[in-house]
């Protein structure tokens, strides 16, 4: 009988897979099988300076505009073990000891390993899988399980689909998730130099930038000029209104400019009034009844939206949703699906009523059981974010998984069940001014509320009711003006990223979760209002107008992406695109960053004035160190010494007050991870 050895993604699906095939080792569906897992990704690449030759790390581990870009040819793409610090003990922890036991557990006489990490659109499972797979230096055959969720179900279900796949160069997702992963790597470059650059205005702190982060905080900060830029222009026209209260108007299309019935003043709107009766007669011109259908499933970041709202961020429903879904509470996080499959709508009408008495909705409003079109369709795979298998037994069950549970699971389970009721069903009057034609109105009156009772969705529009026609209607001046920029919130820049269908729900959100969070936050958020600190502003400034900024540019990499997932290029020609942003991106950073002091006021603590530096051979290669330490300036004959490998003494001062005699000399140091030559005090 053969054996396989399953490699899930974290202890958490390791436990699912226990409970789904009954124990962590034994024998299902005609083979013999043992359980292991991943903690995430146990490989990273190597830092820039360490996957180059030696006469190159200086150049890598630089950070000077000088030393960028980078040519990709030089870099070598290692991978190494990833060291943490361990949050329950403080000590720092390595990846090593875990893929030391994954190689010794997998070689124990195994026929083949089954990747049965996540299956996620960003090839992210497979790639994390195969870092492991090749450090732990597996020759053998690899199987896939491709599973939409880690219930019982979906599990048993794909370990009777185990698919091989030949090598990580015919593992299509793998491909694509290299490509993502080696772009992001080379992108760092602009990070660099964005802070370099800002740094050398004064301002320090490290700019973050990439492909999703810079798109974003441009577009709130472009949003912001213009809302800081808008001067209200106000117009005037000639309008109807009936005895109900309905308004009648002439249509304005795109191709008007100028509009030729909007007048400056409310004057000059008055003068016209003898070109068309100053009352009329409201007629119907067609009447209609209209249907609207239940309003697509959510996606991560629009519960996220949703949920800003009400106080809770991005980071709090990231981490509780993926808690619920670890315990099956609500489905696979990381979706790119909008619809669910026949199978998945089939697996969760028996619970349907179960759903619905958890979040209060009588079952009786849910008589739509049959599956839509617009919402279950063939193909997908993890189907879009709904309730799961598991049904609580109540809303405030669910706090045991964080603050924001029960109205993740309230908000989900209501758009989810909306798909059961029937459809909102209102009349539709279209009528205009006997006496003027060109004045026209709808009206809409609802005849049967529908899904609308179980979920309100902020897109709908059809919702805005009126008074039935009138019999009356009376000439008047309407004043309005040019419309104002809209504030950013959190559903705002949702839609936006929507619109150059940008990243997944969840990379959206976790995304934004980054930006929102930490000492130097570039999004601050109020409730799902948002605007940017000093720090965002100033990140945005230095990248505007730059392909890594462009949203364009964004979607046309994600396109890129799966490309390569389709085998229409390779993960090194995928490269290709971050060379020529890069390329094109550093002169324009640089530019941009003449303009932050005079723009950004970042506060005065972080302003400090770049520390000026010696060059010069030191052990027979060329190094730059500071010319000073602890208030102490070198002197020339000082820096020679210092070249030459001699021990210098000098005063210095202390950080409290008074000096001390320092004595000391040149040696290899390293700063968060970075090697640098710099002055090292030794003992006397």
């Amino acid at each position: 009988m053969t054996k396989y050895l399953i490699l899930t993604e974290k202890p958490s699906a390791r436990r699912n897979f226990e409970k789904a095939l009954g124990a962590s080792k034994g024998t299902f569906a005609g083979f013999k099988y043992e359980l292991a897992n991943l903690r995430g990704h146990v490989m990273t690449l190597k830092e820039p300076e360490q996957q180059v030759n030696a006469a190159l790390k200086e150049k890598y581990a630089s950070w000077q505009l000088t030393d960028l870009p980078w040519s990709l040819d030089d870099l070598n793409w290692e991978r190494t073990y990833i060291t943490s610090k361990n949050p329950k003990t403080g000590k720092k922890e390595s990846t090593k000891a875990l893929l030391d036991a994954l190689k010794k557990q997998s070689s124990t006489g195994f026929d083949a390993i089954v990747i049965a990490t996540d299956h996620d659109p960003s090839g992210e499972g497979e790639l994390l899988a195969w870092e492991a797979l090749e450090a732990i230096g597996w020759q053998g055959t690899v199987l896939r399980a491709y599973f939409v969720d880690e219930s019982e179900k979906g599990i048993k279900r794909a370990m009777h689909n185990l698919k091989v796949i030949k090598s990580k160069a015919e593992d299509a997702d793998y491909q694509k998730g290299l490509a993502r992963n080696k772009w992001d790597f080379a992108s760092m470059q602009l990070t660099r130099a964005a802070t370099t650059a800002s740094r050398q205005q004064g301002f320090q702190f490290v700019s973050r930038q990439g492909r999703l982060k810079s798109a974003m905080i441009v577009r709130i900060y472009q949003q912001l000029q213009a809302i800081e830029n808008y001067q209200r222009i106000p117009y005037f026209e000639n309008r109807f209104k009936d005895n109900q209260g309905n308004i009648y108007a002439r249509a304005v299309s795109k191709d008007m400019d100028p509009i030729p019935f909007r007048y400056p003043s409310q004057q000059e709107a008055v003068t016209h009034f003898h070109d068309q009766a100053t009352t009329g007669t409201p007629v119907v011109v067609e009447q209609a009844e209209k249907a609207t259908k239940p309003p697509k499933l959510l996606d991560l970041s629009s519960l996220s939206a949703r949920l800003a709202k009400l106080g809770y961020n991005a980071q709090e429903v990231l981490a509780t949703y993926q808690k619920m879904y670890e315990s099956q509470v609500v489905s696979y996080p990381r979706t790119e699906d909008k619809t669910i499959t026949f199978e998945q709508f089939y697996d969760l009408l028996p619970l349907v009523d179960s759903i619905a008495a958890v979040v209060h909705i009588d079952a009786d409003l849910l008589t739509h059981r049959d599956n839509r079109p617009t919402h279950v369709k063939k193909g997908g795979a993890h189907g879009a974010n709904r309730p799961g298998p598991n049904v609580p037994e109540s809303l405030e069950s669910l706090t045991q998984y964080g603050p924001s549970a029960p109205k993740i699971y309230e908000l989900l389970a209501k758009n989810f069940l909306a798909m059961f009721a029937e459809d909102y069903r209102y009349h539709q009057t279209k009528a205009q001014i006997q006496e003027a034609p060109a004045f026209q109105t709808t009206i809409n009156e609802p005849i049967a509320a529908g899904w609308k009772v179980i979920y309100q969705d902020e897109q709908d529009h059809s919702e805005t009711t009126q008074q039935p026609m009138g019999t009356q209607a009376q000439l008047f001046v309407y004043e309005g003006q040019n419309a104002k920029p809209t504030a950013p919130t959190w559903s705002w820049l949702k839609a936006f990223l929507e619109k150059y269908d940008i990243g997944t729900g969840a990379t959206r959100t976790s995304t934004y979760a980054e930006l929102s969070n930490g000492k130097y936050a570039y999004i601050i958020d109020k409730k799902g209002k948002i605007t940017l600190s000093a720090y965002g502003q100033a990140a945005a400034q230095i990248v505007e107008n730059t392909y890594i900024a462009n949203p364009k540019t964004t979607k046309r990499v994600f396109e890129i992406f799966d490309q390569v997932g389709r085998f229409e290029m390779t993960a090194d020609e995928a490269l290709q695109s971050i060379q020529i942003t890069v390329e094109h991106d550093l002169p324009m950073i640089v530019e941009n960053a003449k303009q932050l002091a005079e723009k950004t006021q970042l506060p005065a603590q972080n302003n400090y004035s770049p520390k000026e530096k010696v060059s010069g051979t030191w052990q027979g290669k060329e190094v730059s160190f500071n010319n000073s330490f602890a208030g102490h300036t070198f002197t020339s004959e000082e820096q020679a010494q210092l070249l030459a490998g001699e021990t210098i003494i000098f005063e210095a001062n202390k950080k409290k007050g008074g000096t001390f005699t320092a004595q000391g000399k040149l040696a290899e140091k390293t700063y968060k991870g970075k090697r640098f030559v710099g002055f090292d005090l030794v003992k006397g």
